[in-house]
């Protein structure tokens, strides 16, 4: 069981059968009466948010999550294949579950799937993944206006700003949470 004063953003319990993940948080301790925890809670299965508030003292269950390690391998156009890599049990997934994943989602990438009651709610990416440049406008020589970016399409399909020198066929770093460049890479 968990109480209130263990709350702090990312934690995963459930309420009413739903796992929720708390994504803001606030503590406020009024001159009298109990502290407050104020949350904003997000279903993990549906995503929908709304704001609650705990008083100190209350008790909630922790969410039965379980978490895999899976090896993206294939999708065949409406539904993404995954492997556990301890068990070799396949997983497939609607393009609705994989949602925002699929764009650095690149075949034999593993990554982490959250289970809860036996269905996959979510997909949790390597903080890095190198992806080739399958198209990028070639750098204009003397195009060197500070901050200055192009547009490149990734081999996944995934369109994303790269400085001017980065070319087609190189390889990049892309960091999955902000979806954001890195740095070239050597191959």
């Amino acid at each position: 069981m968990l109480e209130a004063s263990d709350l702090r953003k990312g934690l995963k319990f459930e309420i009413d059968g739903d796992p929720y993940i708390v994504t803001q948080f606030s503590f406020v301790k009024p001159g009298k009466g109990q502290a407050l925890y104020k949350c904003r809670l997000k279903n993990m299965v549906n995503g929908t948010q709304f704001d609650r508030t705990y008083r100190s003292g209350e008790k909630f269950n922790e969410a039965n999550l379980e978490e895999h390690e899976m090896e993206y391998l294939y999708s065949d156009g409406e539904s993404y294949c995954f492997m556990n890599t301890s068990t070799y049990e396949q997983e497939f997934l609607t393009e609705a579950q994989v949602s925002d994943a699929k764009a650095f989602l690149k075949e034999n990438t593993v990554c982490n799937l959250l289970f809860f009651q036996g269905r996959t709610i979510g997909i949790s990416l390597p903080n890095f993944v190198e992806l080739q440049i399958t198209e990028s406008e070639p750098w204009a020589k003397g195009d060197t206006a500070a901050g200055s970016t192009k547009p490149a399409t990734l081999e996944t399909g995934h369109v994303l700003q790269v400085p001017p020198f980065v070319e087609q066929g190189e390889f990049i770093k892309i960091d999955t949470r902000t979806g954001e460049y890195v740095e070239r890479v050597k191959k």
